[in-house]
């Protein structure tokens, strides 16, 4: 009888502490002989366990934060009408930068902008409100190969970002104005998986880019 009390003392102890006990029961037999039984009891690895937890606490945070950044309500179209609003010009590219180190390290639209001459501004956009935190102007020498680019094309990128916004929710829209011209976008499915489009310049027509193998979307 006070062996069971013992073991039970024990284990009871092991099982709030979260660690390890070893218990020594004795009792006496008939012939007087005595028996000793060790008994260990391992109640799980708190270590390890915390460190799996903080693992996917932080992989929840960094979900939570791109989602937030996604659905802040300002599409991809209302950000480059917003800065073209406040600088005009031509939209060339607009993307959704999830930790912006001028913004605290918030989320925001940043579009660059093709001004009068060979001017080059970046604008950055809240992607919570559409409100414009800010412009600066850039040091770029492309400005010939953006126009020439562009030269009778009939859809812009707040366009181009509309037409892609159908296969997912657009995180940005660049200008390729390389051999295989046309605007090039990117999609994030609400199961976060991204996927690579083209849209035509002169049709608006969105496909499926070749160098994407699209194996991290559901969308066809």
């Amino acid at each position: 009888m006070k062996r069971n009390i013992v073991i039970a003392v024990v284990t009871a102890a092991a099982l709030v502490g979260g660690g390890t006990a070893t218990a020594l029961a004795v009792s006496g037999s008939d012939d007087g002989a005595a028996s000793v039984a060790q008994t260990e009891s391992r109640v799980g690895d708190d270590d390890g366990r915390d460190d799996d937890d903080s693992r996917n606490d932080d992989d929840s945070r960094d979900d939570d934060r791109d989602e937030r950044a996604v659905s802040g309500g300002v599409t991809a179209a209302d950000a480059i009408a917003a800065a073209l609003k406040h600088t005009p010009g031509t939209a060339v590219s607009a993307e959704l930068d999830d930790d912006d180190d001028d913004n605290g390290g918030k989320a925001v639209w940043e579009v660059d902008v093709l001004g009068g001459g060979d001017d080059w501004y970046s604008v950055r956009v809240d992607p919570g409100n559409g409100k414009v935190l800010g412009a600066s102007k850039d040091d770029e020498d492309d400005a010939d190969e953006v126009r020439a680019a562009l030269k009778g094309a009939s859809v812009t990128a707040g366009e181009a970002a509309k037409a892609a916004a159908a296969k997912g929710t657009v995180t940005s829209v660049d200008l390729d104005d390389d051999d295989d011209k046309g605007w090039e976008a990117e999609t994030r499915a609400s199961s976060g998986g991204e996927r690579d489009w083209r849209v035509d310049l002169g049709s608006g027509s969105v496909t499926a880019d070749r160098d994407d193998d699209g194996g991290d979307s559901d969308d066809d």
